[in-house]
């Protein structure tokens, strides 16, 4: 063609150059819109993205700028279609097979440690929380110093990367980018020591930075349930990234030596007088997880379901009933100034009387009162990434509470549907057990609270047996 286009006509050459020139400006163009979407400009413009790249960088031996290209060309390379039709495949994987996946692969040393197993309606329903006796139906009462929790300030974990998980990092980013996931860079707490006594829980908190946790051990969820839709059942599957970060026991367990992330969460039951078709009961409130967030989403959770971090007062806030406290008025009642998503904070004292929200306030006002609860009912480890899970059980047994601020119950982005139930409706609750949406840590600490209601509800209560499995 170079021989046939150097013996051509003047003309003829310079209409040539001009449809080469054409087509090199439209792939540029092309290109250049390419690197407009949304996921784009969010590499280019978001402060937390920025903030990734930069812990990116320094967990492996990048060179400055080096994790935005990779990440820039994974964003390149993704083809949504095939993301679609892999989280399909993956939305199919249930709970008990992540169960025998996590089992199979501790298949050692379990002791007086065990993953926590509930039989509903004859059914053995399980999960990858490991526990132990000592750490279930707890039934303490939390709020008033029962909740210890020592901050050391010392405490700050630099995670290296060999080069296979920065690469899966890389990659687990632009894809939660093209998701568009809300991914911000707020401190959490991560776990040092825990001891869980009667009466009391107490342990120490270093801080790490979320994009810490969300490039290391957040991997883990989504390589299991690869793994799983690919792999075969009767085998210990095969995941690289766990065996670097969370390979046996001993590592799950030794908080001080590992990022420890973790949540609380808890079961809201909120008495109602009798009406519109109703008994006397306590309406139960679910919540179905938006796909927007970064962990369990589209699964169903109790509400409200935090990771445990700090607001405003490091010390103060290690208590994992502040945070509780804290996502009631976020997710229940509407305070974006408490999102940790929305911005810094800039109140010195978030959750001061003059800055709550009505039905906060009423009570808070009535704190310690016979008025409403907030017990503690497990404590677990998610084999999934390692996470510790504090699961609470929140009782309002005032009634006027309902009457004055039922309308004012309103879940928050983090949820793409919030659902109701009757404590009296058997069958519903029953048939809500068995759902195989629930996350792990949301099964937990509804079949924990549950169980906890059932021995203190008296008569608005009629819950289904809900069985411990050894």
């Amino acid at each position: 063609m170079d021989t046939v286009l150097f013996h051509a006509a003047p003309d003829a050459k310079a209409r040539f150059a001009l449809l080469v020139g054409s087509r090199q400006k439209d792939g540029s163009e092309q290109v250049a819109a390419r690197r407009q979407t949304p996921a784009h400009q969010r590499l280019a413009k978001d402060p937390h993205i920025a903030a990734a790249l930069a812990w990116l960088e320094s967990g492996f031996t990048w060179a400055p700028g080096s994790a935005r290209e990779r990440v820039a060309e994974e964003l390149d390379a993704l083809d949504p279609r095939a993301m679609e039709a892999q989280d399909q495949r993956l939305a199919q994987v249930t709970r008990e097979q992540a169960a025998a996946a996590a089992q199979r692969y501790y298949r050692a040393g379990f002791g007086q440690w065990r993953p926590y197993k509930a039989q509903v309606a004859g059914q053995v329903l399980a999960t990858t929380i490991l526990t132990q006796d000592a750490w279930l139906d707890l039934a303490q009462p939390v709020g008033s110093g029962q909740d210890n929790f020592h901050f050391r300030p010392d405490v700050r974990h630099r995670t290296k990367l060999s080069r296979s998980v920065a690469e899966e990092a890389a990659r687990s980013l632009a894809e939660s980018m093209e998701r568009g996931s809300q991914i911000v860079n707020s401190e959490i707490y991560t776990l040092t020591s825990l001891d869980v006594q009667p009466g009391i829980i107490s342990g120490s908190v270093g801080v790490v930075d979320f994009v810490e946790f969300a490039l290391t051990l957040n991997l883990l969820e989504s390589e299991l349930m690869r793994s799983i839709a690919t792999g075969e059942s009767d085998r210990p599957p095969v995941m690289p990234i766990r065996d670097e970060l969370l390979p046996d026991l001993a590592t799950v367990l030794d908080f001080a030596g590992r990022v420890c992330a973790g949540g609380a969460l808890a079961l809201t039951a909120i008495a109602r007088p009798r009406g519109r078709g109703h008994d006397s009961d306590y309406l139960l409130l679910i919540q179905e997880r938006s796909g927007s967030v970064l962990n369990a989403n589209r699964r169903l959770a109790v509400i409200p379901k935090a990771f445990h971090g700090p607001m405003a007062d490091y010390g103060e806030d290690a208590r994992f009933s502040a945070t509780v406290e804290r996502e009631m008025e976020e997710e229940l009642f509407g305070r974006t100034d408490v999102d940790s998503t929305a911005g810094e904070q800039l109140h010195a004292d978030p959750m001061h009387p003059s800055l709550l929200s009505d039905p906060m306030r009423w009570l808070m006002d009535r704190h310690g009162s016979d008025a409403w609860r907030m017990d503690s009912t497990a404590v677990g480890i998610n084999l999934v990434s390692g996470n510790y899970e504090f699961a609470n059980l929140i009782v309002i047994d005032d009634e006027e509470w309902w009457v004055k601020y039922g309308g004012q119950v309103r879940a928050n982005w983090e949820s793409s549907g919030l659902h109701r139930y009757s404590s009296l409706d058997t069958a519903r609750l029953e048939s809500l057990a068995l759902d195989p949406r629930w996350s792990n840590e949301g099964f937990f600490a509804f079949t924990q609270g549950c169980r906890r209601l059932a021995e203190i509800g008296g008569q608005r209560v009629r819950i289904p047996s809900i069985e411990l499995e050894s």
